[in-house]
């Protein structure tokens, strides 16, 4: 029997990314996805970028307890790395009830179902929005932990979900590895963020822009105390991250202890830094109009990683020109994302 790993919220950016990592280190994979936030026709890259890969799709929500069970019931998971989950700061100040049931409500429904299958082995999609307002840079995991949204309150109370529960069953163990801010795409250019309605993310607006999908880059703020002015983010590629995952998933099977761990760069880009470079990966111009600044938004953000260094053995790899790059071939072939 094949060693598989079970990946909620597979089909979406950062799952699809983990998923072909996963296929290229041999797992099999058990991917539950209810399609809210991502593609069927993702499923259908994925085994053309890893056409060996034996892949189980279960079409569910998390929240439904008798389709978790069917996808245990494929046997052989060892391990569940979560990702699904709702990821709109905005929308979760507008519906806090819908994120507090899908993504705590969902993480009990799934830690249920990993109990009765023997399953006692996950990674969790956490957030750098744990820590709300920095209070020094770089943020090590020991900051404290004061989200300022709902999203971020859900991520953080089920960290505190998988501490209780470790505690109370000493033979489960978990990753939460906080991530600060995903961009890039797969180096084939099939795979990429596809974000539904406007981008709340700066580089996938970026690249809508740049296909002329969009004006211009709307820049909140140009009077804060960083090299240019603009706001200064951490960002990390995607396939970095997807490493990592595999990292922690390694570290669970081989050490005897629970971790949370920061993922990112530990190197801060401003706005425009980000937008000259995607112009120096497209060849296009970028226009940008400046408002003023959003309430909630700080100057600079960025990770210290070297927990994840030491203990996972993980180090990024890509920079933010590989990032646009990869950002650009993605959006260049697939203007209008998964159509």
């Amino acid at each position: 029997m094949s060693k598989a790993i079970l990946v909620t919220g597979g089909l979406g950016y950062i799952g699809s990314h983990t998923c072909v990592a996963l296929a290229e280190a041999g797992y099999a994979l058990v991917i539950v996805d209810n399609l809210s936030n991502s593609k069927a026709l993702v499923l259908d890259r994925l085994r053309e970028i890893a056409p060996r890969a034996k892949i189980d799709f279960h079409k569910a929500d998390v929240r439904d307890q008798a389709a978790l069970q069917k996808a245990f019931s494929s046997g052989g998971v060892q391990a569940v790395i979560h990702f699904a989950g709702l990821k709109a700061v905005g929308e979760s100040v507008e519906k806090p009830l819908l994120y507090y049931d899908n993504n705590v409500g969902g993480t009990v429904t799934l830690l249920g179902a990993m109990a009765k299958h023997g399953v006692r082995r996950l990674v969790f999609s956490s957030s750098a929005t744990v820590y709300g307002e920095p209070e020094t840079l770089p943020i090590p995991e020991s900051h404290p932990l004061r989200p300022q949204n709902p999203y971020g309150k859900t991520k953080l109370i089920v960290e505190h979900l998988l501490a209780d529960y470790a505690a109370s069953d000493p033979q489960f163990r978990y990753a939460a590895l906080r991530y600060f801010n995903p961009t890039g795409a797969h180096a084939s250019g099939r795979i990429g963020e596809d974000p539904n309605g406007i981008p709340n993310n700066l580089f996938p607006y970026i690249a809508q822009v740049a296909v002329g999908r969009r004006p211009a880059v709307r820049v909140w703020g140009k009077d804060y105390a960083t090299v240019d002015g603009t706001g200064v983010r951490d960002y990390i590629h995607v396939v970095d991250l997807a490493e990592g995952h595999l990292a922690a998933l390694d570290y669970l099977q081989k050490k005897d202890s629970s971790i949370t761990a920061n993922l990112g760069t530990g190197r801060g880009y401003s706005v425009l830094e980000a937008v000259h470079a995607f112009e120096r990966a497209s060849g296009r111009r970028i226009p940008v109009e400046f408002a003023a600044r959003r309430p909630g938004d700080v100057a600079s953000c960025f990770a210290n990683a070297a927990l994840a260094s030491s203990a996972l053995g993980w180090r990024t790899r890509f920079g933010i020109d590989e990032m646009c790059r990869d950002v650009w071939r993605w959006q260049s072939a697939n203007p209008d994302g998964y159509v």
